[in-house]
């Protein structure tokens, strides 16, 4: 796959560069990434086009938005839906494109004289100090806690990216003592490619899987975005990366010699220092930060860093090693995983080991990644229900994670459109396979591509399940109908007093096709649930 490489630097020398320039938005959208370039280029006295494939009646919420801001000078824009025009691009003094169209190919894209991307303006005329974040699993959640905990923790932090904030709300805000996070997809990374903006002080790479195969032809592809992430680091910032054996050997088409894993890969090639994460104790070379499990079954998170990086007391008590995360109150192992990577960040950042137990610990995680939003209890026989909403679980591997997120089983709801993924892992754990804990008391289905290719996993593996529906309504009408039927305790097993049983909607597909996106699938769920029960 060739990738395309922008030129270094920024179509714009200063901010007061933008007045009076011609600037197309490419892609206005519903998620407010096209919203605030079309503010950001408003205020600063560009002349705008906006263009977008989408009809003015499925952008009626974003237009009427900023067609209600008397404040914007709304008579330097245009709107162009429905359709691209060559010329508005052609005549563009700057084209921002959106990180969802690919530039291969784009004949419009092709036209343009130039092209930025709002993580691409912001960082170039940004102080900040970056922390960014990419990967395959993870990447919100840990882009949050790290943004929580610095905030708790008295920075005056800022979020945005791919966690649907664009930089460009908060660009002003910052200088340079406030740690801005971003969390990065492939697509804005590669986006990135060549232009030299991107330097983060500390860059976190979490749990790479195959995702986006419908887009990339291999996995190498893929990864090659993910690697911008690091490509203009120096020997003073830091590169986080994971330090467990995953499936580079297979993933890759040209293993390089030596490296068992992704996180290898990057660490040979990465010129900032490098820790690694890991979720069992390792070896006695390994630097960064590790899960340790106690005989309670409790799991706690340990620091193993060199002197130069320990804290006061690790130094004064000659401690090779400190606790940096204990108990927490967001559920899954690899929710565990997620905020270690953000405790090691917070102790990057000065942050005392326990200050960061303390703020970590009661972090209470973000919304459509295993968010605990209701519960019911049923009439019949008094059992608690608390339903979870992991809908930005997009790949198989994702949803697999969720269902043994509660040290117990759970009804899970999965399913939904395919973007050529291997939807194996999935079913060998709802089997039981690879010492899998705890399986589904039920399973219900969304239909979609991507249920298409995992029912005959379930059916060679005689796995029940219910569907798959078009609906989540009549789902969840069906499971209510099921959770009051006088065969529950067969099912779900006894009702007791002090124990809960969690419903989990964790799709492990894109959400195409029924819903927007993965925000607005997660939001009809909820919307659901608190209509039915």
């Amino acid at each position: 796959m060739t990738h395309h490489v922008y030129p270094e630097g920024c179509t714009f020398s200063t901010l007061e560069d933008i007045r009076g320039k011609h600037v197309t938005v490419m892609g206005l959208g519903l998620n407010g990434g096209g919203e605030a370039c079309v503010r950001f280029f408003l205020k600063h006295g560009a002349i705008v086009t906006v263009t977008d494939m989408k009809s003015e009646q499925q952008l009626k919420p974003t237009i009427d938005s900023i067609n209600s801001d008397s404040k914007l000078p709304l008579q330097n824009l245009k709107y162009v839906l429905g359709e691209h025009r060559i010329e508005d691009f052609e005549n563009a003094d700057c084209v921002i494109k959106n990180p969802g169209v690919k530039f291969e190919g784009n004949k419009y894209l092709a036209a343009a004289s130039h092209i930025e991307t709002d993580i691409s303006i912001f960082l170039h005329f940004t102080k900040a100090p970056i922390i960014a974040v990419t990967g395959s699993k993870g990447k919100s959640s840990t882009v949050s806690a790290i943004d929580y905990g610095l905030r708790t923790a008295g920075f005056k932090s800022f979020l945005g990216g791919n966690i649907t904030v664009s930089p460009l709300t908060f660009l002003e805000q910052t200088d340079g003592t406030t740690p801005v996070v971003l969390e990065l997809s492939s697509w804005q990374l590669a986006d990135l490619r060549g232009r030299k903006a991107l330097k983060p002080k500390i860059a976190v790479i979490t749990k790479i899987v195959p995702d986006h195969q419908n887009w990339y032809s291999d996995m190498d592809s893929y990864v090659d975005d993910k690697k911008l992430i690091y490509a203009d680091q120096d020997k003073n910032d830091f590169t986080i990366l994971d330090g467990d054996e995953d499936d580079y050997l297979k993933d890759s088409l040209s293993p390089k010699p030596g490296c068992r894993c992704w996180g290898d890969l990057f660490a040979s090639e990465s010129k900032a220092k490098i820790l690694r994460y890991s979720t069992s104790v390792p070896g006695n070379s390994f630097e960064g930060v590790y899960q340790r499990k106690l005989p309670s079954g409790k799991t706690e998170g340990i620091a193993r860093l060199c002197d130069e990086l320990k804290s006061t007391y690790a130094k004064t008590h000659n401690l090779s090693e400190e606790k940096i995360m204990d108990e927490l109150f967001v559920p899954g192992d690899h929710m565990r995983i997620n905020v270690l990577n953000a405790s090691l960040v917070l102790h990057l950042m000065g942050v005392a080991p326990e200050q960061i137990i303390s703020i970590l610990g009661n972090w209470k995680g973000i919304p459509h990644r295993l968010e605990r939003f209701h519960e019911w209890t049923c009439p019949v026989d008094s059992r608690r229900i608390i339903f979870y909403n992991d809908s930005c679980a997009t790949v198989p591997e994702a949803a697999a994670a969720a269902s043994q997120s509660f040290n117990q089983s759970v009804v899970l709801i999965t399913g939904g459109t395919d973007k050529n993924l291997d939807f194996l892992p999935l079913a060998k754990t709802l089997h039981g396979e690879n010492s899998t804990k705890y399986i589904p008391k039920e399973i219900y289905l969304l239909s979609g591509t991507g249920t298409d290719k995992l029912i005959p996993l379930l059916d060679e593996r005689k796995i029940k399940y219910t569907g798959p529906f078009d609906s989540l309504e009549v789902l969840l009408g069906i499971l209510k109908t099921s959770l009051m039927s006088k065969n529950a305790s067969h099912v779900y097993g006894s009702a007791h007093e002090n124990q809960y049983l969690p419903v989990v909607f964790s799709p492990g597909c894109t959400s195409f096709g029924m819903f927007s996106n993965e925000f607005d699938r997660g939001n009809k769920f909820k919307d659901n649930v608190k209509n039915i029960f």
